[in-house]
């Protein structure tokens, strides 16, 4: 791990003022954690972390703590105020993020939230996080009914930003009150606030494509700056120390195979940052948990990438402003534990990624299913067993690939498996830790085999398999190059579990398109949407 002094090279320091007795008011809550012997930096490091949330919160932010290297360092956190909407406007603008998210895929904007800027990213120490907030309450008080509304919000675009920009009389009113929030804040908290010095603007998009702005346009003129809306005044923190990182999600557990290696916990948040690579082979990178504190090697497609707020921690808020008016291969990934309800419509039980092919303006119904495994399935069509889709061995834990139950035993277990089929690539020609360009080649072979051999037995085929067959089994077969391996595993990395796309053939021209599937992107629980066009028609 890099030394302290390396992780905080990259920190400027802001203007300070000089020190002042801690004005901690964590009340009952810090009393109870200093009651239980944890020491009183360590308390508020938990308690700010956690958002003073509760006792309970905070002991249990302790205790996954316990082996951070960085557990008793002072650095504090880095705190922002936004103005956020709320109600009908929110739900428009959120309305604008999921359809610009499928149609264009994720930019720049996605990374935060709806919101106004109202002043720079300053620091304030844990002991005086309270007094802090306790300042944006008073200002909030003081600034009741005096913001013009509704909020005049005017649309601007170009080439590179879409964004809603405050009407200028309003804006300076609003700066106003950030003034008065950075007057209260020196004064209870002894922190210094600067004022955001941009245009105050709701940001809808940037660091887009060219190619995207007349869809991008298009959205941004259906948001209705009028609908009724609670503006709320929001204190934010992060921690410095990851500013600059990537914010990634741990899709899959992980248990670290050598000492090097991080622990993962389905849901935690993981830093990355580029400067860190150095030490990471290809497939794996090297970050830091959220959840612990602790950083080492994972997995890629163990992760996805997340937006950078969904790390960050709200620490107080006020009613500033109110308005109301009256006015056709499918992929599931492997580990799913559960059953899905979609996939008991077509009649599976699925545990891995599915893949459909078919001719074009024909019925879904499939004639065909190739798997890695045995599914249970009703009706006639039998489960064809090929090993040639297994994913990338070189993700494999271990130096030997994992046991296949035979055709023949699948069979006996009443499940519907076709014992005559004989595999493209049998197990036997499947080596451990294979080049990318093998896999990448395999894939495309055996894809390219059952597609041929299936053209007289049926007019669609459903592939199960793992994640990485959604790009690996399509991306040739429309005429594309493969990726480069570090730009397919980010791919991979986003496709959550019942990952789910189709590819039709273009009549009998052997001419092969994505399309969008014939049902609704599957989901289970805490697992993501999937969206074909985002993560797999990107070049």
């Amino acid at each position: 791990m890099a030394a302290k002094e390396d992780l905080y090279a990259k920190v400027t320091p802001r203007r300070q003022r000089q020190s002042r007795p801690s004005t901690v008011k964590h009340g009952s809550t810090l009393d109870v954690l200093l009651s239980m012997g944890f020491p009183k930096t360590r308390a508020l490091k938990a308690l700010v972390s956690t958002g003073g949330k509760n006792v309970q919160a905070a002991c249990d932010w302790l205790f996954s703590h316990l082996d951070d290297p960085f557990l008793d360092d002072p650095l504090p956190r880095e705190y922002v105020l936004y103005l956020r909407p709320s109600g009908q406007l929110l739900q428009q603008l959120s309305h604008f993020w999921q359809q610009s998210r499928l149609s264009c895929g994720k930019n720049k904007a996605h990374n935060i939230f709806p919101h106004i800027t109202l002043c720079q990213f300053f620091m304030c120490a844990d002991g005086k996080v309270e007094a802090l907030s306790d300042a944006l309450q008073t200002t909030v008080a003081k600034w009741k009914g005096r913001i013009p509304l509704p909020l005049p919000l005017e649309l601007y675009t170009s080439t590179t930003f879409i964004g809603l920009f405050v009407e200028e009389q309003v804006a300076e009113v609003l700066k106003s009150f950030a003034a008065d929030f950075a007057t209260e804040a020196a004064a209870k908290a002894d922190v210094h606030v600067e004022p955001h010095k941009k245009q105050l603007h709701v940001t809808l998009a940037y660091h887009f494509q060219v190619s995207h702005l007349p869809v991008l346009e298009k959205l941004a003129k259906n948001v209705d700056t009028a609908s009724g809306c609670d503006w709320l005044a929001v204190l934010f923190s992060r921690d410095i120390r990851f500013a600059n990182h990537e914010t990634l999600q741990v899709m899959y557990p992980y248990v670290p195979q050598n000492d090097d290696e991080l622990e993962l916990v389905t849901g935690d948040f993981i830093f990355m940052s580029p400067v860190e690579q150095s030490s990471a082979s290809e497939g794996w990178v090297y970050g830091t948990s959220l959840g612990t504190g602790l950083s080492g090697l994972l997995p890629e497609n163990y992760v996805n990438r997340a937006d950078e707020s969904d790390t960050w921690v709200v620490h107080g808020y006020g009613r500033e402003a109110q308005y109301s008016t009256q006015t056709q291969v499918l992929a599931l990934k492997n580990s799913m534990t559960h059953k899905e309800s979609h996939w008991e419509v077509l009649g599976l039980d699925l545990m891995n990624e599915v893949c459909i092919f078919r001719k074009r303006d024909l019925p879904h119904s499939f004639s065909l299913c190739f798997t890695l495994s045995g599914l249970q399935q009703e009706g006639k069509t039998k489960i064809r067993v090929e090993p040639g889709l297994f994913e990338w061995t070189k993700w494999v834990s271990g130096t030997c690939l994992p046991t296949w139950i035979p055709p023949a035993d699948l069979a006996a277990a009443n499940l519907s498996v076709d014992t005559t089929y004989r595999p493209h690539i049998p197990i036997s020609k499947l080596a451990v830790s294979e080049s990318y360009d093998t896999y990448i080649s395999r894939s495309f072979q055996v894809t390219q085999e059952i597609l041929a051999g299936c053209k007289s037995l049926g007019n669609t085929v459903l592939i199960v398999a793992h994640a990485s067959s959604l790009e690996a089994c399509t991306r040739q077969i429309q005429g594309l190059s493969p990726q480069n391996s570090k730009d397919f595993v980010q791919v991979v990395r986003k496709i959550p579990y019942l990952g789910f796309c189709a590819c039709e053939e273009m009549g009998e021209t052997g001419v092969w398109q994505l399309v969008d599937p014939p049902i609704l992107p599957l989901t289970h629980g805490p697992n993501h949407s999937f969206n074909w066009r985002e993560m797999l028609m990107q070049d």
